[in-house]
């Protein structure tokens, strides 16, 4: 009977163990890959004070790893598996890991109905822009939909530079005609932000009525899009100066929005 005992602990332990490593193997999975986000349903954040907006905002975390000593409030539904400092920093994509990393449960996507003064992000690539604009927009209170091309608003990467705004706002994603044709039908006239000669002042211009496109880093707003815009718009800089970083660029255009 002790054998059958200690048989049965080993055991457990053993499955415990493989359960361990397959959620390990699938964090760094989660980390990596979109697709596997996607497939998977989950994905990935890091720190604790990143944490701690998952747990007051967001109504899908999954997961907790902690490192050994590293303490958190969080659901009594939650599972929290503790690790080692040296497995921590072997999973975190952080240089240097605060002890926590967490997975919560994709987001049904949601439709958004077009309205006066939102953001429309064409193909902004970078996640750490996004994340940026994200976390600007969520502090002023304005609407923001990913068009096509843009980077995964739930890689680490983004959410990091978002600084919790992912938790807090909806993300609503779409492609563009059908967007252009939902606000052609609200009668929300969509300008794009463009070097044309056409392009008139953001400053004159009534963004706040408007949906406005920010485009990508490099390439700037699809020609497609530009040709199918009710107005062009502008903002006055330096003529040494090209163009502006995506993330400012679309912090200018939506405090022009709140005036």
């Amino acid at each position: 009977a002790i054998l059958h005992l200690v048989a049965q602990s080993i055991n457990r332990r053993r499955e415990m163990m493989h359960v361990f490593l397959r959620l390990l193997q699938q964090v760094k999975r989660l980390l990596s890959s979109r697709k596997e986000r996607q497939e998977a349903g989950l994905f990935v954040a890091d720190g604790t004070k990143l944490l701690q907006e998952a747990v007051t905002y967001f109504p899908g975390l999954d997961t907790v790893i902690l490192s050994d000593g590293i303490e958190a409030s969080v659901p009594e539904q939650t599972k929290v598996i503790r690790v080692p400092g040296d497995v921590m920093e072997s999973i975190s994509p952080m240089q240097s890991p605060q002890g926590a990393l967490f997975l919560c449960r994709l987001p049904e996507k949601k439709t958004c109905k077009p309205m006066s003064g939102m953001l429309l992000l064409d193909g902004i690539q970078d996640p750490g822009n996004l994340g940026t604009i994200l976390r600007t927009a969520d502090a002023l209170q304005i609407p923001v939909v990913l068009l096509e091309g843009c980077a995964d608003p739930y890689s680490h990467k983004t959410v990091r530079a978002s600084m919790g705004a992912v938790f807090r706002t909806p993300v609503y994603q779409s492609t563009c005609e059908p967007m252009r044709q939902l606000c052609a039908q609200e009668g929300i006239p969509v300008g794009v932000t463009a070097l044309r000669p056409t392009a008139q002042d953001l400053r004159c211009a009534a963004l706040g009525k408007m949906a406005v496109v920010i485009g990508s880093e490099g390439q700037g707003v699809r020609e497609e899009i530009l040709d199918a815009a009710d107005q062009a718009l502008i903002i006055p800089m330096d003529s040494r100066c090209e163009s502006l970083n995506a993330a400012i660029a679309a912090a200018i255009v939506m405090w022009q929005m709140k005036i």
